[in-house]
């Protein structure tokens, strides 16, 4: 993806400590110290959900937050718009820290600055697909023609133009996700927060309605928090991942830092069956310029290592500059260092 915008609404995550229970805050220093989730829970009757969050996502750029069942990763995003108040540390969202915010101010916060997809759809059943659009901009007290104007223009962006008088129980599952995602567009907030939004469809929709976010991320450039348990959609999606175990960051950075250099056994096992060749880039393993080899085939740094052994096969060539955008060489890719890098598992502890 191309690189973010520097303006914009970004989040930092600061120290943030999740401890449920009647007095978890009286249990962070010794969760600091060192004191386990098991230990916690058998002790003390409380559950530890965040263990020192530290994350910085950058405004435009689409922040996949990755883990199984209990890792922490939906706990976290309800941080964000502070659905779950924190035991400690400081959430900041264009350098306001959400944590010290009034009611007044959070209530306005939450209309203004955020919008929330949910895996299980959490659309108004008694409400037509317009109506379910138009349910932000209502609460903003926006006029009727406003509401209506901005949400037919989401409606027909997500393809459900001809829909809008149709109730959430006449459409299909990725139909109604769809409903979904033209409500949090049509609320215009520079934060959209994603929930596990695309895990409740079947496979070919849930590929079509990445593809849907890509494209309109393009134009937005919005900050999107992507929660998902599913390795390859985070790996299509995200700008940076964070991978989450037992409320702990266990490696965050871009796909080629998660697939090329896991941090440890746990993150290797993880993307030991990705399509490493979809996934890595040129300019992630390529060797450096040659001014002495021939003129030949081109590539652009971002090209997948797939593509880019598919271009050197149908040229009949074994290697390929790198052009960077403007048109300067910075680097060389040959057949061989290809193959190495889509055949070969990346070690744990690296």
């Amino acid at each position: 993806m191309a690189e973010p915008p520097s303006g914009g609404t970004g989040i930092e995550i600061r120290n943030l400590y999740k401890i449920f229970g009647a007095n978890g805050a009286a249990y962070v220093d010794a969760v600091r110290a060192g004191m386990t989730k098991a230990e916690l829970n058998r002790r003390h009757a409380h559950v530890l959900g965040l263990d020192d969050i530290n994350i910085s996502m950058p405004a435009g750029s689409i922040q996949v937050i990755m883990g199984l069942s209990g890792s922490g990763k939906s706990t976290l995003i309800r941080h964000v718009n502070r659905l779950i108040d924190p035991t400690f540390g400081q959430v900041l969202v264009g350098g306001q820290d959400v944590v010290a915010m009034s009611p007044d101010e959070l209530r306005a916060f939450r209309r203004h600055q955020t919008a929330m997809v949910f895996q299980k759809f959490a659309l108004l059943p008694h409400r037509t697909v317009l109506d379910n659009a138009v349910y932000g901009l209502e609460v903003q007290g926006a006029p009727r023609a406003e509401q209506r104007e901005r949400a037919m223009r989401w409606i027909e962006r997500v393809g459900l133009n001809g829909y809008e008088d149709r109730y959430p129980n006449q459409l299909s599952g990725g139909m109604q996700q769809r409903v979904g995602l033209a409500r949090a567009l049509t609320n215009d907030a520079p934060i959209l927060l994603m929930d596990e939004a695309y895990s409740a469809l079947d496979p070919l929709i849930r590929v079509d309605m990445q593809t849907v976010l890509l494209d309109l991320q393009k134009e937005l450039r919005k900050t999107i928090v992507f929660i998902t348990h599913d390795l390859d959609e985070a790996l299509r999606l995200g700008d940076q991942i964070a991978i989450l175990r037992d409320g702990r960051v266990i490696q965050q950075g871009t796909s080629q830092d998660i697939v090329l250099r896991p941090a440890d056994d746990y993150v290797a096992t993880f993307v030991r069956e990705v399509n490493r060749g979809r996934v890595i880039r040129v300019d992630a393993v390529m060797g450096p310029p040659d001014a002495s080899a021939p003129a030949g085939p081109q590539v652009a740094p971002e090209t997948t290592l797939d593509a880019a052994v598919k271009q050197m096969v149908s040229n009949s060539v074994d290697a390929m500059s790198v052009v960077g955008a403007d048109g300067r060489v910075i680097g060389r890719l040959d057949m061989p260092r290809a193959i190495a890098a889509m055949v070969t598992p990346a070690a744990g502890g690296g």
